[in-house]
């Protein structure tokens, strides 16, 4: 801005030289000047009004279209946030192969404190422990008169019990929408589930993460908004796993057993229809990992998985199939199964001594000969028994996708002997789980394909690789079904369900080293229909005595098998398989005429 001077000698000294008066001139640029300012000043105000205008107009404008909204749309709760971030709460249902619910959300609230903004602590504190029982009211005391300004009362509580905190009626007792995981059916297929907790939290919403089970194998899927509307599908069905779990729970009592699972697969798909272990536990309250003691004796102990035992004679099917498909042997062959028998320098021995004689391959698995499948494996040799083994799966932990299945990899001998070769031949010096033994028995179910165990289900047949020929896997259902009609399971024989299988009885190893003289893992592994089977089901159980008579009893035939059986009658026509008559081979008649 050019200022203008007061006095410009310009126009003052022609005005004295005329002897006019210059404080005119003084006067009159002053006024001059003053009116400028008073212009200025006008502008700058008129401007910042303007400005002030538009932007109350906009903020109105914004309130305005916000209420709109919110009068317009349905009501919904934020889904979370904390400080920083923001936390997502949704998580997939999980669902059975029937689109039946198994796992979902559940809106619930958690209970925290604001210690300084309570009026009254000691009564608070002792409210709190009256609503809930296991809360100790000394050290609630200690927190809300401490120096802490926020703790956690309780993360879960229902709707009674945040109505009595609301009575307490202390400003200082707060409340934190959550989304918590619910089990509508408890206990049920417990194991497979495994549970979810809270990982990340904030007072507006935690985030729910699997901790076991398939919550935790796919964690990610299941926690991807994507796939909210997406439920996780698993192979499982809810009635059959139900039944399941009954009869094996009354089947583990009346044997006094200590614990049991059993599995039951799709001999085609691999799929798992039914997994139990118990003890189980709820996942709604999922107790916490054991610290001392035997880890198995824990109810969060998966012994379908986890559980890695020797399963004894429930092997010696392997052995035979592998002869037969060999061409070393047919069902036929007879086989010298006398003693004495020793290898390495190691004595060979039967079950309570018995001596067997010579009795063909099919007679080896239906009296369940030690020597037998021993003689046999030794022609078969160490190498090829190997590698057979490994085909099957043996040698590794199953691919069954829940994160337990990792941890139970097979046990397998230092050294593969030749002692090794017969000792695993008919189950012992090789501990595995139930569910490698199911996968195997599937295997010669099949027609002699590997399948690989899937909690998954599945569009069709995930047939892998060919192990045995279909003959070899024919002779061998063959003499599974012979060990029912005929030897070590006959209790196993379902009316309208031809049933083949085979017991195995191992001898239960101590944690440091050597074995129980009177405590036996009990198996039975099955397939039903023996003639066209689509299912195989393994029953284990751990530490088992059958004492309805005069002297106890725990060989798989009187404690395994009779659970197995009671199974399979339960299961059977929630599987959709209906009652028949076993085929049979015609006698070769010729008709003459009579004429």
């Amino acid at each position: 801005m050019t200022r203008t001077p007061l006095r410009p000698l310009a126009r003052i000294l022609p005005a004295r030289a005329a002897g006019e008066s210059t404080e005119a001139i003084e006067r009159e640029n002053l006024r001059n000047r003053h009116e400028e300012m008073r212009d200025r000043a006008r502008q700058r105000a008129e401007g910042r009004l303007l400005v002030l205008g538009l932007f109350f107009f906009c903020a109105f404008a914004t309130v305005g279209v916000r209420m709109g909204m919110l009068a317009t749309s349905e009501p919904v709760e934020p889904r979370a946030s904390a400080q920083g971030a923001v936390i997502s709460a949704a998580r997939a249902d999980i669902v059975d192969r029937h689109g039946r619910l198994l796992a979902t959300n559940f809106e619930t609230h958690a209970l925290y404190a604001q210690p300084p903004h309570m009026i009254d602590p000691e009564a608070s504190a002792r409210k709190l422990a009256e609503i809930f029982p296991d809360l100790d009211e000394k050290k609630l005391l200690k927190d809300f008169t401490g120096k802490r300004k926020f703790l956690w009362v309780r993360r879960k509580i229902s709707p009674e019990q945040m109505q009595a905190v609301h009575e307490i009626g202390d400003p200082g007792l707060l409340f934190g929408p959550r989304d918590m995981r619910l089990y509508p059916n408890g206990s049920l297929a417990a194991h497979v589930l495994g549970g979810a907790s809270f990982g990340k939290e904030g007072v507006s919403a935690a985030e729910v993460i699997g901790v076991a089970g398939v919550e935790k194998q796919f964690d990610e899927y299941l926690r991807d908004p994507a796939n909210g509307q997406k439920p996780l599908q698993l192979s499982l069905d809810l009635t059959v796993q139900a039944a399941a779990e009954r009869v094996l729970y009354g089947g583990m009592r009346l044997m006094n057993a200590k614990g049991a699972t059993s599995v039951l697969m799709d001999v085609q798909t691999g799929e798992v229809i039914s997994v139990v272990s118990l003890p189980h536990f709820d996942p709604n309250n999922r107790p916490r990992p054991a610290t001392t003691g035997d880890q198995s004796d824990s109810p969060l102990f998966n012994r379908s998985v986890q559980g890695v035992y020797e399963l004894g004679s429930a092997f010696k099917i392997f052995t035979a199939a592998q002869a037969v498909d060999l061409g070393i042997v047919t069902p036929s062959t007879i086989i010298n199964t006398a003693g004495p028998m020793r290898v390495g320098g190691f004595r060979i021995g039967e079950f309570r001594n018995k001596n067997y004689g010579k009795i063909s391959v099919a007679d080896i698995i239906v009296h369940s000969s030690n020597r037998g499948t021993g003689r046999l494996v030794l022609q078969i040799g160490k190498e090829r028994q190997q590698e057979f083994l490994k085909s099957l799966g043996f040698f590794e932990a199953t691919d069954f996708e829940i994160v337990e299945a990792r941890t139970g990899k097979p046990l397998l001998p230092r050294r593969w002997t030749d002692l090794s070769a017969v000792t695993v031949s008919y189950g012992h010096g090789l501990s595995s789980s139930p569910m490698h033994l199911a996968a195997g028995y599937a295997a010669i179910a099949n027609g002699g394909r590997v399948v690989k165990p899937t909690i998954l289900k599945q569009d069709g047949p995930r047939l892998g690789e060919r192990v045995m020929s279909e003959g070899a896997a024919r002779a061998a259902r063959e003499m599974l079904r012979k060990v029912v009609t005929d030897g070590t399971a006959s209790m196993a024989e379902v009316p309208g369900y031809s049933v083949g299988g085979k017991t195995g009885t191992a001898d239960k190893p101590k944690p440091r080293g050597g074995y129980y003289d009177d405590k036996v893992i009990a198996t039975f592994a099955t397939m039903f229909p023996a003639h066209d089977p689509k299912y195989v089901l393994v029953v284990t159980l751990d530490e088992p005595v059958e004492t309805s008579g005069d002297k106890p009893r725990r060989t798989a035939g009187w404690t395994a098998v009779p659970v197995a059986a009671e199974i399979i009658g339960r299961v059977a026509p929630l599987l959709g398989l209906r009652p028949s008559v076993e085929p049979v081979s015609l006698a070769d008649i010729t008709l003459t005429s009579s004429n």
